[in-house]
């Protein structure tokens, strides 16, 4: 099943961007007549064929669609550290995306190794993996932001936050998780939040959490909370 990334579809007829079409055409060898299927971000997934096409330009027109196509019962923001290799970044984005996020944001704390991000090249990475798993809904990146300044916004969502001090109170997920809610989850860098931090986000409402008695790596704690959420709102 060939499946191309079309945000901006918004009629019976579309036509693939050139990147697209060049992927269409030279790497899958498809041509006139042959079927394929569109999704758009937004919960739209289409059936559609291929009607024209010239070196830079696949023409399509829309047989088949769905709207809010397997979506989910739940709003899931993690809210995570860059990692210093950032590869190991990436694949948190991959395998997040595959198995169902919503809204992703980079957060830079007192610890954190990496401070830059490269936000063009992680959202490729969000969008192959939306395409391979065929996923309706494309998850948002937002720009990176500090914590501190995180801190400060507001957000209607039941708030967690990950961190590793020992004989500190915390609670797992699913006694912190209210079924089919909106869920916000603060994941900190490969140093940890730091004691201040930490508190500064109980003081804003987040609660204490914590993901097994192992320490994680940053990219394995925001995963193994991203599965947990997911399978606690089946």
């Amino acid at each position: 099943m060939h499946v191309f990334y079309t945000p901006d579809i918004d009629s019976s007829e579309y036509s693939l961007n050139e990147e697209e079409s060049k992927h269409c055409l030279k790497v899958l060898r498809l041509g006139r007549g042959d079927v394929v299927n569109l999704i758009d971000g937004k919960g739209g997934f289409y059936e559609a064929e291929i009607i024209g096409e010239s070196k830079r330009n696949v023409q399509l027109r829309v047989t088949q669609s769905v709207q809010e196509h397997q979506k989910r019962n739940h709003h899931l923001h993690i809210v995570v550290a860059p990692t210093k290799n950032i590869d190991r970044l990436e694949w948190f984005l991959e395998k997040a995306t595959e198995i169902g996020i919503d809204e992703i944001t980079p957060v830079i704390c007192e610890r954190s190794e990496r401070k830059i991000i490269k936000e063009d090249r992680l959202t490729k990475v969000i969008t192959s993996a939306v395409k391979q798993s065929l996923q309706a809904y494309h998850p948002v990146l937002n720009p990176q932001i500090s914590l501190i300044d995180f801190l400060k916004m507001e957000h209607d969502s039941v708030k967690m936050i990950a961190h590793c001090i020992d004989g500190e109170p915390r609670q797992y997920i699913s006694q912190l998780l209210v079924p089919h809610q909106r869920y916000l989850i603060l994941i900190g860098p490969e140093g940890d939040f730091s004691p201040k931090e930490i508190e500064l986000a109980l003081q804003s409402g987040f609660k204490p959490l914590t993901l097994g008695n192992t320490r994680l790596r940053t990219e394995t704690a925001a995963l193994a909370a991203c599965f947990e959420v997911n399978y606690l709102n089946r």
